[in-house]
């Protein structure tokens, strides 16, 4: 099988690829990623000497350039996305470019070519689900911020498509990723490296907010198991069903660290903060058998001692913005 993985040097596609080479020794996987903010080719520096691994930069919106790459493989998916609410509050265009543009640019050669189009979107799309049970795939589709706003247009893009001229597709929902090699502006990572300088945690509001919570393996398996099972048109929820508030969250950390609680700094509360994302995944458990396999504290544990162990990693990625305590005030567009 020759699989194209777009956006693959990020945190959750550079993992997909490396747990799919494990598990599928004779797939060729070629990466196209873009290297902007978020991507890293340290991610996959162990695969530069395997012949069935191949990188590309380029730009998904490069329309041209995509009709003609996708047309040699069997499989397209598409992990490439501007992904972090934070900046998208700060500046939306670049989330409606890649996350809306670049998903039509890849259908148009999908639809061409009549390649399996597998769709990495996420939970928030449904919006806040403060006072209501977990959402299913059929739960009306309500988002809050300008990225998880992105998102939702280009499910409704995969969706028109399929119906419109019959592509196959799949499209996938998952819950906060957390793992080695997460970029430095995301929650968990953000919290260990400012605990390492020495700098307060920075919590917005009062920290109640909830989020569903999932080790980056079991999503990437799950989405393994997607590619041979999975049926064509239909979306799939991803969760490990643990919801957990960020300020409980960083309290775990705070104490896997051995920090005081008293490193916790509460700051104002960003614009259009959902309260609590929750979904149910009991589609793909039935579907394809498929389970989250990593218990939480485990896996968190081992997140906080990979990310002790490894500064030569993050130090290069980080800056004042990337550490900032209210990053949507920022301008992200220098």
């Amino acid at each position: 099988m020759k699989i194209l993985v777009c956006g693959g040097s990020g945190f959750i596609g550079s993992t997909f690829i490396r747990n799919y080479f494990q598990n599928h020794t004779n797939t060729q996987i070629t990466n196209l990623d873009n290297l902007t903010i978020g991507s890293n080719q340290e991610n996959l520096k162990n695969l530069e000497n395997n012949s069935n691994y191949k990188f590309i930069q380029d730009d998904i919106r490069n329309e041209i350039f995509i009709e003609n790459l996708v047309k040699d493989f069997d499989v397209v998916i598409n992990f490439a996305a501007e992904s972090h609410v934070d900046r998208s509050i700060a500046n939306p265009k670049p989330f409606i470019e890649t996350n809306i543009l670049g998903t039509y640019s890849l259908l148009e050669a999908i639809r061409k070519y009549d390649k399996l189009f597998v769709h990495v979107s996420t939970d928030e799309i449904y919006g806040d689900a403060e006072n209501l049970s977990s959402f299913t795939e059929n739960s009306q589709i309500h988002p809050n911020n300008p990225y998880s706003a992105t998102k939702a247009a280009a499910d409704h893009l995969v969706a028109a498509y399929h119906r419109t001229y019959g592509i196959r597709c799949i499209v996938t929902r998952c819950t906060n990723n957390f793992g080695p090699m997460q970029f430095p502006e995301k929650l968990i990572p953000k919290t260990i490296i400012r605990l390492t300088k020495n700098l307060k945690v920075p919590i917005y509001g009062d920290g109640k907010q909830i989020r569903s919570w999932i080790y980056v393996d079991d999503h990437v398996n799950a989405i393994d198991s997607l590619i041979s099972n999975g049926k064509s048109g239909e979306v799939y929820n991803i969760t490990a069903y643990e919801e957990i508030s960020n300020k409980t969250i960083v309290e775990k950390i705070l104490d896997l660290m051995n920090k005081s609680h008293n490193n916790i700094e509460f700051v104002p509360d960003r614009p259009g903060h959902d309260k609590r994302y929750s979904i149910n995944c009991s589609k793909i458990e039935t579907t394809t058998g498929w389970k989250p396999k990593y218990d939480f504290e485990t896996a968190l544990k081992q997140t906080v001692n990979w990310y002790l162990k490894n500064l030569q990693w993050w130090e290069p990625l980080i800056d004042e913005k990337m550490l900032h305590s209210q990053p949507w005030t920022l301008d992200w567009s220098k």
